[in-house]
């Protein structure tokens, strides 16, 4: 059952989940990591070498995480976003990478 009646709610929903993640993001207590929010992504650079995209792609209604040579999709289902084949949420995988690249905790919600 798609989550979206329309490719705007659909944008509006993902650009939500973007400026929060951006806002957690720079909360956090490390000179490592630069945030940036453009127009259909969130880049998210690290000092120490990487950069994760997380980016719209309206057509399918997903957000697409591209990191450490891997790719994960993830759909709104239930009003919360999910990996598309896992169903692990979206904060647990991005909680999961920046905990790993960082060498310490970090907790995202959505």
């Amino acid at each position: 059952m798609p989550e979206f009646a329309s490719d705007a709610e659909f944008r509006a929903a993902a650009f939500d989940a973007l400026r929060l993640l951006l806002a957690q993001i720079d909360d956090i207590d490390d000179e490592d990591v630069d945030a940036r929010l453009s127009e259909g992504s969130l880049v998210v650079s690290f000092d120490s070498g990487g950069t994760y995209m997380l980016s719209l792609q309206t057509p399918k209604h997903e957000l697409w995480l591209s990191a450490n040579l891997t790719a994960w999709h993830f759909v709104r289902s239930g009003g919360r976003w999910i990996e598309r084949d896992t169903s692990e949420p979206m904060a647990v995988v991005l909680g999961r990478l920046f905990s790993e690249k960082l060498n310490s905790a970090v907790k995202l919600e959505l």
